[in-house]
């Protein structure tokens, strides 16, 4: 066999052997990439994904896209091929697997998570967005969850609404921390709630909860040894004066918030926050209408774009990352608040948008 097909057949068979030992190395990696986009004001699966009843709403034209990240599942490991193309792909990203499933947490374990957060969120967006149309909504404090095997457990239970710890008023699940902290390890804690069922009966008959009973509990020391508690999580709870509901399955995490709360906004003010624009955007939002950063916003910025949106609200502390790369034809606006993002979609439907203030590197 002449020399030169002797060595094209030595490398052919190399070039296969590689690749497949690049196929069967498992690498510690994980990838991300554009997921789909939903418009918050229009429909998912053939459903309203806002759906609101009674109040008053109004027509709206546009796109308040939420964005979305696909990511590998927890149980699958990227091979050597896959993780290389991953970093040759403009459009995706490999990161480390612990990055997306931290201290080996399961898939099922993620996806609860995420679907808590995304729950949560879905609350601070109605929350944020009846605040900016100075819509009152109630809140109170409430047990959020309860440590299993904690002094608490039996005597509070989830959705219990406190009313005041050892005799004094709570107004955010901060201050039952605080009062419970006062005391020493082994002393006892007086609870004042109105009990789970009660406060449930009461959301959905309309009528007040009154009855309150007073539940001691006794603390016991912190693992850090440091201060007294009952192993309780306060949290907070809301009674809306109309109905809001968010449909949207198979999203989770808490990135959405601000375009959910954008989109129910829209739908209750007569005038169309985009004037027909295509707008996109992510970040979390708090009760007070604060915007919070998110994870993957790389890849969100390119999704938005191929669905055609003309403007992004980046989360402020997510624009020197989205700004590295922008898709062409994509204006990254810099958000910090709700107030923020209502500014700017006023720029945008007006046309002002040398005023609106984007994203910048570094």
């Amino acid at each position: 066999m002449p020399r030169r097909t002797t060595t094209m057949l030595a490398s052919t068979v190399l070039l296969i052997a590689l690749l497949c030992a690049g196929v069967l190395i498992k690498t510690p990696y994980s990838e991300m990439s554009p997921g789909p986009t939903v418009n918050t004001l229009g429909e998912h699966d053939g459903e309203p994904v806002l759906q609101i009843a009674g109040r008053k709403t109004y027509p709206t034209t546009g796109n308040l896209n939420m964005t979305t990240v696909r990511v590998t599942s927890a149980d699958y490991r990227m091979n050597l091929v896959e993780a290389v193309y991953g970093w040759l792909a403009h459009d995706n990203i490999v990161v480390p697997h612990d990055t997306l499933y931290p201290d080996g947490k399961t898939e099922e374990q993620s996806n609860q998570e995420n679907a808590e957060e995304f729950t949560q969120s879905q609350e601070s967006a109605k929350v944020a967005a009846l605040e900016e149309l100075d819509i009152p909504v109630q809140a109170w404090v409430i047990v959020a969850s309860v440590v299993k095997g904690s002094p608490a457990q039996g005597r509070l239970h989830a959705g219990d609404v406190i009313k005041s710890v050892d005799g004094k008023p709570v107004k955010a699940p901060a201050d039952v921390a605080k009062l419970v902290t006062r005391h020493e390890p082994g002393e006892k804690v007086v609870f004042t709630v109105i009990p789970a069922k009660d406060a449930a009966e009461a959301e959905k008959t309309g009528k007040p909860a009154t009855r309150t009973e007073d539940v001691t509990v006794t603390t016991k020391e912190a693992e850090d040894g440091k201060r007294a508690i009952v192993g309780i999580q306060a949290g907070t709870d809301h009674t809306f004066p109309f109905s809001i509901d968010i449909k949207l399955a198979d999203v989770g995490g808490p990135s959405a918030g601000l375009m959910f709360a954008l989109g129910i906004v829209d739908k209750l003010t007569p005038e169309n926050l985009t004037g027909g624009k295509f707008v996109a955007g992510t970040g979390t939002i708090d009760d007070d209408g604060k915007v919070g950063p998110i994870g993957g916003v790389e890849m969100k910025t390119v999704g938005a774009r191929e669905q055609g949106a003309e403007f992004f609200l980046t989360p402020k502390d997510n624009c020197a990352s989205a700004a590295e790369d922008v898709p062409e034809g994509l204006t990254l606006v810099k958000v910090d608040t709700m107030d923020d993002a209502m500014q700017s979609l006023e720029d945008i439907r007006e046309g002002r948008t040398d005023r609106l203030p984007t994203c910048s590197k570094g």
